[in-house]
């Protein structure tokens, strides 16, 4: 198995073969299915490269012929895992809105599939101009490579940081796995949950014993860890208990008061504030894109051949022969779709209307979600705005089409989500590719075969997740969406499908909750100010995304993220302090651990969750581990101190590594 390399003209040896990407396929399947439980848990995905390339490195070492530009294809296929998932903030509005019962797999499939190589094919022409002549400092990109350099070193130094880095994410997972393993037993509870009365007022402190969103606070850092905090403020210090002074109790229980308060009112607020952050950030970028195109062309015309590997991209035959099949099965998609709604009569003539939308806002979404990977990296990048701009325009153009009434409005409903699906398909592998062609610039890698191991990690991906939905849909279904008969655990939030759901419904129904969508709107406008005086001022930014995004989400999910921001800004602080004269890690290296280890935790509880949830299929019972009564009174004192132990056990295993 050592020398199998695939027999591809024009790609150099070993960077492109079986073993390689069988692995990418393997890690790209798990990191996938993570990442599809995480985004439905907390609208959030992890980038997946630096633990693909660490994996990668300490499985392929046994190989003595092993290279630095294998495990690079492994990376780049697997960082379809951290992006294509993704679709999860999309696709669950269709059973949201009741048109879907569950994920049809070759529908999915397909769509996914189609949508993700639109997205590799639309941003090779902004290759040269975003990548190779360009200034933007690609963050994820540049750490991939420094990896994957540091990992490929002869010295055992660096073997050994490969060793530890792999170790980093294996402890992490099993952390992670340990606790989610004692929830299902009931021993210790899952979240801490108080509503309570200020005086006439009434709001609710809720907090998540999740390591996996811990994690997850770490990788977004601190300015978007205190700004969701200041979301969290918004909604729970100020619009909550100001609403329950207005709105009559009428006998329900306060906690069923108080709940229903934030769901049905604050949650709109959070959600024009993500609105206008969402549209700001998108101005902002107008002109580097157009700048960035204009220089793409310039480059065409000064170098329509290449003749070094390293400047190759897959041919304009490729490319437009892939374009043509895409854009044929994105058609027969909608056509198909269209053909079991009331539209059927004048599908073909709806489809035709529409493909232009996903061509052109395809290719625009290609630019603009590629140019912010490029500025501030693929994770920290707006994509969810990109999604609810798109539905907004999807919507809007198929109201002017259809003119609804009120018997074929959820069908329109449907048609809008499924067509902004293909186009937020695009918007993910963008968001990705260019990022990984930047490590293979660094690496001196061949762009062709990145592009073609990411068709593959688009693939893998795309088989992964229609399965994963199911299974998580018949154990738990979804807030807002009709239960499945059979679904028995507890319902997944979907924020990010629920909120794109909820604009579709209010703009081709028109009975949005204006009310509150402008006043998140006017708060919105108002971070937005507060953002650019901060950077004006050289002071750390609250990115208003992030903020409106503190107000949409539940406490129990965002408060973990604001800890473990925290956390881990003070972890990196104590990491760049001198050591006395004593040896150990640089910054960088202490850094990559905790990114590693953050990872893993992320992995081991979003893995558990979905295997979790095969067990409450196959079992049919809501714990199949639960071998401690419900009501268990120690539940949440034992979660308190395991929660605790953990942080202290995982923070003391990184400060000893950092100090050899």
């Amino acid at each position: 198995m050592s020398d199998s390399k695939l027999s591809i003209p024009g790609l150099r040896l070993k960077e492109i073969t079986v073993r390689g990407i069988l692995l990418g396929v393997l890690i790209t399947f798990v990191f996938t299915a993570a990442n599809v439980y995480i985004g439905l848990k907390v609208a959030f995905t992890f980038a997946t490269s630096i633990p693909a390339a660490v994996i990668s490195m300490a499985v392929l070492s046994v190989f003595r012929n092993s290279s630095i530009l294998e495990n690079n294809i492994v990376q780049t296929m697997a960082s379809a895992a951290g992006t294509l998932s993704a679709m999860v903030f999309v696709l669950p509005g269709l059973v949201i809105v009741g048109w879907w019962n569950g994920f049809p797999f070759w529908t999915v499939f397909a769509l996914c599939a189609t949508g993700g190589v639109l997205g590799v094919l639309f941003t090779i022409p902004l290759r040269r101009a975003m990548v190779t002549n360009s200034s933007l400092p690609y963050p994820e990109g540049v750490a991939a490579a420094e990896v994957l350099e540091v990992g490929h070193m002869i010295s055992p130094d660096a073997k050994g940081e490969t060793r530890v880095g792999l170790k980093a994410v294996i402890f992490g997972t099993l952390a992670s796995l340990i606790v989610a393993i004692l929830q299902a037993t009931r021993l210790m509870s899952t979240e801490l949950r108080s509503v309570f009365r200020v005086g006439p007022a009434a709001t609710s402190f809720t907090m998540s014993f999740s390591l996996a969103l811990l994690g997850a606070g770490y990788l977004v850092g601190l300015s978007v860890g205190v700004a969701m905090l200041l979301g969290l403020a918004i909604a729970w210090l100020a619009a909550v208990p100001a609403l329950t002074l207005s709105i009559p109790q009428n006998g329900a229980p306060l906690a069923t008061y108080v709940g229903h308060i934030w769901y049905h009112n604050v949650r709109f607020i959070g959600a024009g504030a993500i609105g206008v952050a969402a549209l700001w950030t998108l101005l902002k970028l107008i002109a580097p894109v157009l700048r960035g195109i204009a220089a793409t062309v310039r480059a065409s015309r000064q170098s329509k051949t290449a003749t070094d590997d390293r400047d190759r991209d897959l041919s304009p035959r490729w490319i437009v022969g892939l374009t043509v099949v895409c854009l044929t099965v994105a058609a027969i998609l909608l056509n198909t779709f269209l053909g079991g709604t009331p539209f059927a009569g004048n599908a073909s003539s709806l489809t035709a209307s529409i493909l232009p939308f996903v061509v052109i806002g395809g290719f625009a979404v290609a630019a603009v979600t590629g140019y912010m990977a490029g500025l501030i990296g693929a994770s920290n990048s707006p994509i969810s705005g990109v999604g609810i701009l798109a539905i907004l325009i999807c919507a809007t153009l198929l109201v002017a089409l259809v003119h609804p009434s009120a018997a074929n409005t959820q069908p329109l409903v449907a048609f809008a989500l499924f067509t902004t699906a293909i186009v937020f398909a695009m918007a993910t592998i963008s968001n990705d590719n260019l990022q990984d062609l930047k490590t293979g610039q660094i690496l001196g890698a061949t762009p062709r075969a990145q592009q073609i191991a990411l068709i593959i990690g688009v693939v893998a991906g795309a088989l992964v997740i229609p399965p994963v939905l199911n299974l998580l849909n018949q154990a738990n279904g979804f807030a807002g969406a009709t239960r499945p008969e059979n679904a028995i655990g507890a319902a997944l939030s979907a924020p990010q499908a629920n909120l794109i759901a909820t604009l579709a419904r209010g703009v081709i129904d028109q009975h949005l909750d204006w009310g509150m969508i402008g006043i998140g709107g006017a708060i919105g406008l108002a971070l937005v100010v507060l953002d650019e005086l901060l950077g004006y001022r050289k002071l750390m930014r609250l990115p208003p995304l992030a903020i409106g995004m503190g107000i949409y989400l539940p406490m129990a999910v965002t408060m973990p993220v604001v800890i473990g921001a925290v956390l881990g800004h003070i972890y990196d602080r104590w990491s760049a302090k001198p050591r006395d004269g004593r040896r150990g890690r640089t910054p960088e290296q202490s850094r990559r651990l905790a990114v590693l280890m953050s990872s893993g935790m992320i992995v081991g509880e979003s893995v558990f969750g979905v295997f979790y949830a095969g067990m409450i299929v196959a079992t049919g019972k809501a714990w199949p581990l639960g071998i401690i009564h419900q009501g268990f009174g120690p539940a949440a004192a034992i979660g308190w101190m395991v929660f605790a132990m953990m942080i202290l056990e995982l923070g003391g295993w990184l400060a000893r590594r950092a100090r050899t």
